[in-house]
Parts: structure tokens; C-alpha cells; sequence
């Protein structure tokens, strides 16, 4: 099942430690059937703050996102960013095609009627 990682990048100065990581991650990327979804795109926020950037990747599966992320490559490249951006990472997996979400909704009126 399809996974993201989700990354909400708050601004930085710009850096040559960011551009070389910009520069190499995507060789990371490919062993693990990882592309970019979004990358530094505008974007509008409706609701809340959201300083920052978003950075969306997609892999085949979150074991492909996890083995990524763990990689000894993207290791070696991860402080290129981590030592000048501030942010949230998240790996999620993607609901299947036929999710509904009765399940959830079934779980919360049932801790809400036990309260």
C-alpha cells in the first residue's frame, strides 16, 4: 500500500549544506521507488498556522518509506538539512481504495459513551 513522507519544513536561510542535500536525495530516493509529490510548493492554509514548507514524497509501501529513511545514504545526507531546517517528519500509509471511515466513527461514539 502506497506511503508518504510528510515533511513540514519551517524557512531557513539559505545554505549550501541545503542545496547539496536538495542535490543528492534523490539518489536516495530511487533505490526505494520514492518520488517527490511536493516539493516547496505554495501553499494555503484555511485553518491553524503552518510557517513553513511542505515537502511531500510517495513510495510504494511503508517499507520501502521506512528502509529509506533508514538507509545508510539518506543517514549520511539527513544532517546536510537537519543542522539548518526545523521541522516535522511523518511516514503515514494510505487508506485502501474502499476505506470508509465507519470504523472510526463506530470507536469514538463508543469511548464517548462511556464517559
Amino acid at each position: 500500500m502506497t506511503a508518504y513522507v510528510i515533511a513540514h519544513l519551517q524557512d531557513a536561510a539559505p545554505h549550501p549544506d541545503i542545496a547539496e542535500y536538495i542535490e543528492r536525495l534523490p539518489g536516495t530516493l530511487a533505490p526505494y521507488g520514492g518520488r517527490y509529490l511536493v516539493h516547496a510548493k505554495q501553499h494555503e492554509v484555511k485553518e491553524g498556522s503552518w510557517p513553513g514548507g511542505v515537502v511531500m514524497l510517495g513510495f510504494p509501501g511503508m517499507d520501502e518509506a521506512r528502509a529509506w529513511w533508514d538507509s545508510a545514504e539518506y543517514r549520511e545526507i539527513a544532517p546536510l538539512r537537519s543542522r539548518h531546517i526545523d521541522g516535522d517528519i511523518i511516514l503515514v500509509e494510505r487508506v485502501p481504495e474502499d476505506y470508509t471511515p465507519a470504523a472510526a466513527v463506530r470507536a469514538i461514539r463508543e469511548a464517548a459513551a462511556v464517559e
